[in-house]
Formats: structure tokens, C-alpha cells, sequence
């Protein structure tokens, strides 16, 4: 299939007009942009609809992208746009905070830009195999509940939740840190329930007088490192206010799709570049697009990726995406 020069600005304008204002196209519209007749825009709008690049919503409507339109758009037409200024001074505040460890800086970095561009974004991190414990530090929150602070050696920093069965010392708890401390330093993170069970229980008892309460609570707070990736999203609510999404059907299938984690996490990316999943491509919903790309850093490994509608500003969003990766990964060299 091969589009003719009119053929292809008219496609490019129906598409960034549907991109921007989220309401079909009509032949009226565009005929004073096109400078031709209404019949003349007419016609090759149906051309373009035989080729199955556009589709009606109703038989009366205008023309709207369909799916393979969307998809000859990004792959032929399309092409990146600049980083704007503002774009650029929001994300630089993040990127150029050498206090911020990796893991903040990329989370951070994606809340700007769920803000700056309405969609959800979602941070898949490494997996935990690739990590030593650098440094565990507890906070107390009440007399039955601790945050622990796990600082790995890449710069990840996890907190976890500590239930306590009973109440316990602050000379204890401390005590038991401080073994912890001592005795995990440099073990890999997915590791750390096994070596709590085999190194540390053995010799906790001689030390910490609470010491079952004790270790128990950071058993079972420490006990799903080996099973779950990091996984960071934001703006769940941005998709669900776009207009495609008004049906109170599909708010719910869609909620029930962020709320499941496997489906979460399948939208890991193992290929490189900047790469733009559309629709049916998504293994997530029909009516997404998902925009993501992988990044390596420091011997860390992770996806970055933005959800929207198929109507996706993909210009813009190739090229924050592109301007993160460069800023993570630039800093393993």
C-alpha cells in the first residue's frame, strides 16, 4: 500500500487533529487546510477507509484513526518531536540531583512526566538477583509496626514493613538490626530470607532477649524479595479521564488490569530502543497504546513505559522516554 502525497497530508491531518481534540474528522473541516473541494476530501477519505487506516464510529460520524491507521502513522509519517524547553526544565530539576540513588530518580522522573503528559506511568524494576544488601536502618512507627530501609549496593532503596507480635524493646530491636547488619551485608537481596533462616536465627537467641518476635517480623517483611520485581505506578487516574474511557464497563476492566500484578508486569520490555505497542500489540487492553523501553544502569536492569490512549501524543512521548533512558543510562559510563 503505497499513499499517494495528498493522501498521506490528508491522513496526518486527520490523525493529529483526532490526537489533539479526541472528536472524528470531518471532510468539511479539512477542505479549506487541503485546499480542495469537499467531494475531493471525501474521496480520498474513503480511500483511506478501504486501505482500513480510518474507520467511522457511527455512519453518520467524521473518520477516526483505526488501530493499522495509528500503527502506519508512527511507522511512516511520524516523527519525533523536540524536548520543549519546559519539558526539558522540569525533568533536569530530577536528572541533575546527584543526591537522588537510581530508583528515586527514575520514579520521579516518570511522575513529571504522568503529569506533564495525562498518562500512567509505570516503572518496572530490576529483578532483586542482581543486588547485594549494602545496609538495612529501621524507623519505628508505633509499638507494633518498624519500617526497614534496605539500601542495595546499586543505589536501590526498598522499605518494608515490619509487624511485631508482640511488643518488644527499642535495645532489642536495635540489637537485631545490628545482627542483621553484620551478618547480610553483601548477600544478594533475593537471598536474604534464606540466609536469615540458616545464619541469623542460629545465633539471634544468644543476643536478642524478644528474639522469636523479632525474627519472625523481619522473616516475613523480608520474605518476598525473591519473588517480586519493583514495580512503581503513577497516574492510574490520568487513562481513566481521557474520553475514551467514560463507559463505566471499561473503567472497571481497566482498574482491574492495574490492580493485577502479572498483567503489570508483563508489560516488561526486553527489546531496545524506544518501542510503541498498539492496541491489540499491548497484551493488555485493545484500547491502549503502551510506549516503554528498557534501561540499563549500573549492572541494573528495569522498563520504563507509558500507558494512554490509542490517540497517544507519540511524538512527544518517544521523545521524553528517549531523553530519561539517555540520562539513566549515561551516568553507567
Amino acid at each position: 500500500m503505497i499513499l499517494t502525497k495528498r493522501q498521506e497530508e490528508l491522513f496526518k491531518l486527520i490523525v493529529e487533529d483526532y490526537i489533539k481534540f479526541a472528536r472524528p474528522v470531518s471532510s468539511k473541516s479539512l477542505c479549506k487546510i487541503m485546499d480542495c473541494s469537499s467531494a475531493t476530501v471525501r474521496a480520498e477519505m474513503s480511500q483511506l477507509e478501504e486501505y482500513n487506516l480510518l474507520e467511522k464510529e457511527h455512519i453518520s460520524s467524521g473518520r477516526i484513526p483505526s488501530e493499522k491507521g495509528y500503527r502506519y502513522y508512527v511507522d511512516y509519517i511520524m516523527e519525533p518531536r523536540e524536548l520543549s524547553g519546559d519539558d526539558m526544565l522540569k525533568l533536569q530539576t530530577i536528572v541533575n540531583n546527584k543526591s537522588l540513588v537510581l530508583s528515586d530518580a527514575i520514579t520521579q522522573s516518570m511522575e513529571i512526566i504522568a503529569q506533564l503528559t495525562n498518562y500512567t506511568s509505570i516503572v518496572l524494576g530490576s529483578a532483586s538477583k542482581d543486588n547485594l544488601i549494602n545496609k538495612v536502618e529501621v524507623i519505628p512507627i508505633d509499638d507494633r509496626k518498624l519500617v526497614a530501609i534496605v539500601v542495595t549496593d546499586k543505589g536501590h532503596v526498598e522499605h518494608k514493613n515490619v509487624y511485631l507480635e508482640g511488643q518488644v524493646s527499642a535495645k532489642d530491636v536495635g540489637k537485631t538490626v545490628d545482627l542483621i547488619n553484620k551478618m547480610i551485608i553483601g548477600t544478594p537481596i533475593d537471598e536474604v530470607s534464606s540466609f536469615l533462616e540458616f545464619q541469623v536465627k542460629p545465633v539471634i537467641s544468644t543476643y536478642v532477649e524478644q528474639h522469636e518476635i523479632l525474627y519472625n517480623a523481619f522473616y516475613t517483611a523480608f520474605s518476598d524479595f525473591t519473588t517480586n520485581d519493583d514495580v512503581r505506578m503513577v497516574g492510574r487516574r490520568n487513562l481513566l479521564m481521557q474520553p475514551e474511557f467514560n463507559d463505566a464497563e471499561k473503567i472497571r476492566q481497566i482498574i482491574n488490569k492495574f490492580e493485577d500484578r502479572e498483567i503489570v508486569e508483563s508489560i516488561k520490555e526486553e527489546g531496545n530502543g524506544v518501542n510503541i505497542y498498539i492496541g491489540s500489540e499491548t497484551n493488555f487492553d485493545d484500547d491502549v497504546t503502551i510506549i516503554k523501553t528498557k534501561y540499563i544502569s549500573n549492572g541494573e536492569e528495569g522498563t520504563i513505559a507509558l500507558i494512554g490512549p490509542k490517540r497517544m501524543e507519540y511524538d512527544r512521548v518517544i521523545t521524553l522516554l528517549n531523553y530519561i533512558k539517555e540520562n539513566i543510562e549515561k551516568e553507567d559510563k
